[in-house]
């Protein structure tokens, strides 16, 4: 099965490969990207790789997801990844995740990303449902997922394990019913 790129006006969405390694690590070896990720950041080149390498597992099956790499078309440049995992093909349901570099927060890349990302999980992936998985305290990650028309749906105590603590976190979802009647251009 061929990896599925996605285009949107600002961004190409594609396979993350060996050589985005040193991006990988920068971005995961952030602690303050990976603060709400729900991991401890990456440490070296090899944790970055491992980390590729499980993203590019998902793709076997059985089907767990996709992990796609965010990339500003006009550079090339790697900002980010994105993708559907725990997929459930009977169910029709997945989880969506995300993670963005510093640099490239607040310009609405991400938001493009995550429309591209829903539409292909709706349309090709068939599927009913998405759920989302966030801190707390991550209110950027709230507001990102409340403005792409997930409903909060309560909290999972102590779902989370990283940075040597448990973690609550609220469960938002998206019904393929609500994203089909939802304006994409706001």
């Amino acid at each position: 099965m061929s990896f599925p790129t996605l285009h949107t006006s600002r961004l190409t969405l594609r396979e993350l490969v060996p050589a985005d390694s040193g991006t990988i690590l920068d971005i995961h070896g952030d602690p303050e990207v990976m603060r709400w990720f729900g991991a401890d950041p990456v440490r070296n080149r090899q944790e970055a790789l491992k980390l590729i390498d499980t993203f590019a597992a998902w793709r076997k099956l059985p089907a767990p997801g996709t992990r796609w790499g965010i990339c500003v078309k006009e550079t090339g440049k790697l900002i980010g990844s994105c993708g559907l995992f725990k997929w459930n093909p009977t169910w029709r349901n997945c989880t969506l995740g995300y993670e963005l570099a510093r640099p490239a927060w607040g310009l609405g890349y991400m938001r493009e990303a995550l429309q591209a990302v829903l539409d292909y999980g709706f349309a090709e992936m068939e599927l009913h449902r998405v759920q989302a998985e966030i801190h707390p305290n991550n209110h950027a990650s709230i507001k990102q997922v409340l403005k792409l028309g997930f409903k909060s749906e309560g909290c999972h105590r102590e779902q989370g394990y990283w940075a040597g603590q448990f973690h609550d976190l609220n469960c938002y979802s998206l019904l393929a019913r609500e994203w089909s009647a939802i304006d994409h251009e706001n």
